[in-house]
């Protein structure tokens, strides 16, 4: 967990560097990014590339998707990030091997300590790892890891870590029950 600025009423909570390189990153994102077809996921992987993220091959990053700054992003192999989704990567965002993040769903690494005067922003990494879905319009809280496997439900508000190969849902979101083993990598060397 970082702290930044400890008064955020008098002051950025980050660098003159980074305020500059969202700046950079806003306006390449809107006019080379935003606005390109679906099917070019190459074009915008190599876009976040320049940015500093490590993009994985074969991933999927959709159009509509908002980040907050591409140099903390780390997308797996075969990943895919729907449109309208946000990467608030005010810290860093591990997003592991064919992990679905669908559509409307929060990704953020950043909040304020609300119980200082200064209202400090504090920052703390998320890992989702391989093979999660994280469906529709859940809310993922700093410093969650998501294991291997999961599934966290639509709406689903989560604030702890989940376990792996489970489904997770509500608010706040718990286990609910197992979710069976698919392996995609495993499947296509048996068959």
């Amino acid at each position: 967990m970082s702290t930044y600025n400890q008064d955020t009423y008098k002051g950025p909570s980050f660098p003159l560097r980074n305020r500059i390189n969202r700046v950079l990153w806003n306006f390449v994102s809107l006019v080379f990014f935003k606005f390109t077809p679906n099917p070019l996921h190459s074009w915008r992987s190599l876009l976040l590339r320049l940015f500093g993220a490590k993009v994985g091959k074969g991933v999927h990053v959709y159009p509509q998707v908002r980040i907050w700054a591409p140099w903390n992003l780390e997308l797996g192999d075969e990943c895919g990030i729907a449109n309208g989704v946000i990467l608030y990567s005010q810290d860093k965002i591990k997003i592991g091997k064919r992990t679905v993040i669908s559509q409307g769903a929060h990704i953020v690494t950043g909040t304020h300590d609300y119980v200082k005067s200064g209202f400090p922003l504090i920052t703390s990494p998320i890992t989702i790892r391989d093979y999660v879905w994280v469906a529709t319009e859940a809310f993922i809280h700093p410093g969650v890891t998501i294991g291997e496997g999961c599934v966290i439900g639509a709406r689903s508000v989560v604030h702890k870590d989940m376990p792996e190969w489970m489904v997770c849902t509500g608010h706040p979101c718990q286990p609910i029950k197992e979710r069976p083993k698919i392996l995609p990598d495993l499947a296509n060397k048996l068959s």
